[in-house]
């Protein structure tokens, strides 16, 4: 059962973490990568710069997996990517799977990503 997102479109993350809004969890999960190019890994994806990212370095499909210690609520879901920077390397389909381990996820979004 999937809860409707009640966080505006749009909304710049930092600001709804300071209002109290959202809570940013992150820091409680582990993080890893499909694949990344040296300098490029997880670090700088979470590093809250928007001049550094993550780079993949391999063949498609390119993961990001987030995997926390005890079953955790995850209501909003925030992913900034910037087509006019690098358009090699913006996502074009995002799917956001959730399960027990890697092995039982199942798709509970899929979104076709707007290219402008």
């Amino acid at each position: 059962m999937t809860t409707p997102n009640k966080t505006p479109p749009g909304a710049d993350p930092k600001q709804l973490e300071r209002t109290g809004t959202v809570r940013e969890i992150g820091s409680q999960a582990v993080w890893s990568l499909s694949s990344c190019k040296p300098g490029f890994g997880v670090d700088q994806l979470r590093d809250d710069n928007l001049e550094t990212y993550w780079q993949s370095d391999g063949s498609q499909p390119h993961l990001v997996n987030i995997q926390f210690r005890r079953k955790t609520t995850v209501k909003t879901l925030c992913i900034y990517a910037d087509y006019k920077s690098d358009e090699s390397y913006t996502p074009s389909k995002i799917s956001v799977r959730v399960g027990n381990n890697f092995h039982n996820l199942q798709e509970i979004r899929f979104r076709v990503c707007a290219i402008s």
